[in-house]
């Protein structure tokens, strides 16, 4: 699918003011980003985040992390590891190679407020303008002997208080069970696991692919048994789980009850889906996309303090991270005052890569 859109690119002043800290191009593919990462930069002042914070376990510097998705390979890791986020989350890998989506991969949308799935928005020209994005990605992956081997350096390049999360999510070939879709998340686990993540993800929710492992965590029976079966294979580490919008409270009580006894944490939102116009003309063959950004913080707000309240009300041990929507300090603040244990920021860290560095400037308390 092509645009003919132009979007600016955004850039962000280093913290003394001399130099452009680098962002994510969305002008160029996947595969441009992921060879045109960032070098780590020099040290940085980094302002500290006092308080005892924790995640899967783990002790760590802050409550600030990036979920899967921005994060392509070690090197973009190891930058933002250096501008101020503690928990870092690999791009979701898989058992074999998988393309990218043409671009966009990423298209600036307006922000109106996203209360549920399937509006459209309109794509935004202007791309300084705005705050939320279309993410179109279609979890691509590199060889598991590539990944594996740079997961490796992401670990070996981390400090103390940081911690290296995998994502791992099954591609399913025709034919295959349930089972057979778990089988093969744990294999990814396991190798994410020997490579040196110290906390595996399963991604049970993208709204951007069409096939089987797309909406795993709408279904309590087919989470349970990924969860069972990741948590078998690498008993030794935590286990995340990554869901998206509940349509309900009922199906989100059920999936805590059947991944409790399996699972470490679960990860809210995966996006909000919308479809995307530009002067009256569908994108993305008129498919669905997930939605980033400032569209999407007052939908996952909600989203955190009802998942605490069933968590709560099940006597469920798991933690719970909020994703969505995330930019500022006070947005921080409302999501740990909700319930959240840890909360990860995405497109806001993409847009301005000194985000942490912001936040923490501005505290928590």
């Amino acid at each position: 699918m092509k645009t003919a859109m132009t979007m600016a690119k955004t850039r962000s002043p280093s913290p003394n003011g001399q130099s452009d800290v680098q962002s994510y191009d969305i002008h160029q593919t996947y595969d441009w980003n992921y060879e045109h990462a960032p070098q780590v930069p020099p040290v940085l002042d980094i302002p500290p985040c006092p308080g005892p914070w924790t995640f899967c376990g783990y002790k760590v510097n802050s409550p600030l992390g990036i979920p899967a998705g921005p994060l392509l390979n070690s090197r973009w890791i190891l930058y933002y590891a250096a501008l101020g986020f503690d928990v870092l989350t690999y791009k979701t890998v898989r058992s074999g190679y998988r393309a990218c989506y043409d671009l966009p991969n990423l298209l600036p949308v307006e922000d109106a407020a996203l209360n549920e799935e399937g509006r459209t928005l309109e794509a935004a020209p202007d791309a300084a303008r705005y705050h939320s994005w279309a993410i179109s990605f279609g979890m691509p992956s590199r060889s598991p002997e590539e990944w594996s081997a740079d997961i490796a350096r992401a670990r070996n390049g981390m400090h103390e208080g940081q911690v290296l999360t995998v994502s791992v999510v099954a591609s399913p070939k025709p034919g295959w069970s349930l089972q057979d879709l778990a089988n093969d998340f744990a294999t990814c686990a396991t190798r994410a696991a020997t490579a040196g993540a110290h906390v595996i993800e399963a991604n049970l929710s993208c709204p951007n692919v069409c096939t089987q492992e797309a909406d795993l965590y709408l279904s309590p029976e087919a989470a349970r048994v990924v969860a069972a079966t990741v948590r078998a294979a690498v008993p030794h580490l935590p286990l995340a789980l990554k869901v998206g919008l509940f349509p309900n409270r009922r199906i989100m009580e059920e999936i805590v009850e059947a991944v409790s006894p399996h699972a470490t944490a679960i990860c809210a939102t995966n996006s909000i889906t919308a479809k995307v116009s530009h002067h009256g003309n569908l994108l993305f063959d008129g498919l669905r996309r997930g939605i980033g950004g400032s569209a999407t913080t007052a939908r996952c707000l909600e989203e955190t303090v009802l998942l605490r309240r069933v968590l709560n009300a099940a006597g469920s041990p798991l933690e719970l991270v909020s994703v969505g929507g995330v930019t500022t300090a006070q947005d921080v603040r409302d999501r740990l005052h909700a319930g959240a244990t840890h909360v990860q920021i995405a497109t806001a860290a993409m847009i301005d890569p000194l985000t942490a560095i912001r936040i923490r400037q501005e505290g928590l308390s």
